[in-house]
């Protein structure tokens, strides 16, 4: 398979630092299993994959293990590709996504993208994912995912997580 490819570095100017994500330029769309291997490959957080669509972008994001349906660093890292190597002339592109319409719009040497606002509202913790926390929550909330507020930053950066039981969870039949 020959792409372009390319490795961003979101939310810095400087190289090796910021929030990396890749970005894989697609003709078409490949398997869901071969996405899979590229991104499980690429071994960032996120992989993004374009392909074009008459003046706008079709974009998915794969983890290394999973496909996702948001992820706002690798969407300013395609817009980044779109706006300074494939469509330089551009100062906006727009990608159709699983969340929706998303654009990002080149302002300088800097870009302004707005993500879906989902309002959180207090919910219940299920059992699984409690028994994979070292710690407990103070708050729970949920809008498309869980929101889980710790009374100090310190608490967060202490927390473990049992990650072959929560892989189970989320990635198991029927999921959460």
């Amino acid at each position: 398979m020959n792409t372009l490819f390319f490795q961003v570095d979101a939310f810095t100017k400087q190289v090796f630092s910021g929030n990396s994500a890749c970005v894989v330029v697609l003709e078409r769309w490949s398997d869901d299993a071969t996405l899979q291997n590229i991104a499980r490959e690429n071994a960032v957080a996120e992989t993004a994959f374009l392909v074009a669509n008459q003046g706008h972008y079709h974009l998915r994001w794969f983890t290394p293990d999973i496909e996702i349906d948001l992820c706002g660093h690798a969407t300013l890292a395609a817009g980044h590709v779109v706006l300074n190597h494939l469509e330089p002339e551009r100062i906006a592109v727009s990608f159709e996504t699983s969340s929706g319409n998303l654009e990002v719009q080149r302002f300088e040497d800097r870009y302004r993208m707005d993500l879906p606002n989902r309002t959180p509202i207090a919910a219940d913790l299920p059992k699984s994912i409690s028994e994979s926390l070292s710690a407990q929550p103070l708050e729970i909330l949920k809008a498309r995912d869980f929101v889980l507020v710790y009374p100090h930053e310190s608490d967060e950066a202490r927390l473990m997580i049992d990650r072959p039981l929560f892989d189970r969870i989320t990635l198991g039949p029927g999921g959460v």
